[in-house]
């Protein structure tokens, strides 16, 4: 026989307890944990300094320790990676070597804490534009990027990585990404899982039904919610009139928490926090993140029709990249040998995307006719067969 299912008040009491426990590892009250703090969470100013706990406006008990020195390098070194890889593949698409690329130049910073602040236990929902976070979390960019090339796979095994396909449809991986927490805890797995979306997937009902689903039945997810301004075209003030994305959160019955997206310490060290409590809580949480798309949202896009070129400027003086640059070198970290080894790497993987993907795919026609069935029809069978020999046809010179 299953195990069988709580009462609604004795649920809802044991909820409460966890948030109350939670609540208590930061020294706050229950109703500080579940708001998100005044101000958003920051460790560096603009210019990459390291500011002070009074000035960061986080609250009381909202405690972020900075990430071990390794960790912090290892950081820098995903995002002179993902800058390039960037930069690489939209020069790639503008000639015609890849039939689409949504860059995630400016965002960095949320796309290397988002792989950075995972377990190898863990799993990871990433979108079409969290391509850097494949990368990040061990995929081979050549396999991230043979989709966005017009392949018809993902190019690589979720199961190998822990990493779910790249989702295009907006939001559906966000349910996926509840049902495999859910799952996990069933098994009484040690498993968290990380969902991300955008600004503009909020407005989907699929981000109130995992939510609503993550929150009621305690799964241990945490919604990653990169807030680049923009769903498309669209700007936020359009979308939502809440004062943050974060405190949609309470209305679902878990914690919310806002960080600065282009602040790479305090990116991590949320994510990693956030981890850790959905693991040892075994409860949804929403970390929104505010950053800046910096390029247009495809190459399909014209973004000077929705914004204008000031306000890229500004966002450009928050450059993520350069914050870290200049915070890692006041702490003795980084010098020019260090800094001349890690662009080096990253050259190296852009060398190798142009190299991949500039060589013409050789296709074979048949694999057409391999995942229509589980197990292919008489009719499929007789329509490979004669496709066969069609292709045979043609390589001895008769006409195909």
């Amino acid at each position: 026989m299953g195990a069988s299912t709580p009462e609604p008040g004795h649920q809802k009491a044991e909820q409460a307890s966890r948030i109350l426990e939670a609540s208590r590892s930061f020294g706050i009250t229950p109703e500080q944990y579940m708001l998100p703090a005044q101000q958003q969470i920051r460790m560096l100013d603009p210019e990459g300094n390291l500011i002070s706990e009074s000035e960061q406006g986080t609250g009381p008990g909202h405690e972020y320790p900075i990430p071990e020195d390794d960790v912090l390098l290892k950081a820098y070194e995903g995002l002179v990676a993902g800058r390039r890889i960037n930069d690489q593949n939209y020069a790639l698409v503008r000639q015609g070597r890849l039939a689409v690329y949504p860059s995630s130049h400016g965002q960095e910073a949320c796309q290397v804490g988002a792989a950075l602040g995972l377990g190898t236990q863990d799993w990871m929902f990433p979108t079409y534009r969290d391509t850097v976070s494949v990368i990040t979390r061990g995929v081979d960019p050549l396999e991230v990027m043979v989709s966005f090339r017009g392949d018809w796979h993902c190019g690589y095994n979720p199961h190998d990585y822990k990493v779910s396909a790249m989702s295009t449809p907006l939001t559906t991986q966000l349910l996926h990404a509840v049902g495999v927490a859910h799952a996990a805890k069933l098994r009484g797995e040690d498993t968290v899982v990380l969902a991300m979306c955008g600004d503009g997937a909020t407005s989907e009902g699929d981000f109130h039904e995992a939510l609503n689903f993550a929150a009621v039945f305690e799964v241990p997810v945490v919604f990653f919610v990169q807030n680049n301004g923009y769903a498309i075209s669209v700007p936020l003030s359009s979308q939502s009139a809440a004062p943050s994305l974060a405190h949609k959160a309470i209305g679902y019955g878990m914690a919310g928490e806002q960080v600065d997206g282009n602040d790479m310490v305090a990116v991590l060290a949320t994510l990693r926090r956030a981890v850790h409590l959905a693991r040892e809580n075994s409860t949804p949480l929403l970390l929104e993140a505010t950053t800046y798309r910096m390029q247009a949202h495809t190459n399909a896009d014209d973004d000077t029709r929705y914004r204008d070129s000031e306000e890229v400027e500004q966002w450009k003086r928050k450059d993520p990249l350069k914050r870290m640059r200049t915070f890692l070198t006041n702490k003795g970290l980084l010098d020019e040998a260090t800094e001349e080894r890690i662009s080096a790497k990253a050259e190296e993987i852009a060398a190798s995307l142009r190299q991949a993907m500039t060589t013409e795919p050789k296709g074979d026609p048949l694999e057409l006719f391999e995942h229509v069935y589980a197990e292919p029809t008489a009719q499929l069978h007789e329509q490979r067969d004669q496709l066969a020999d069609e292709l045979t046809r043609a390589e001895e010179g008769g006409h195909a």
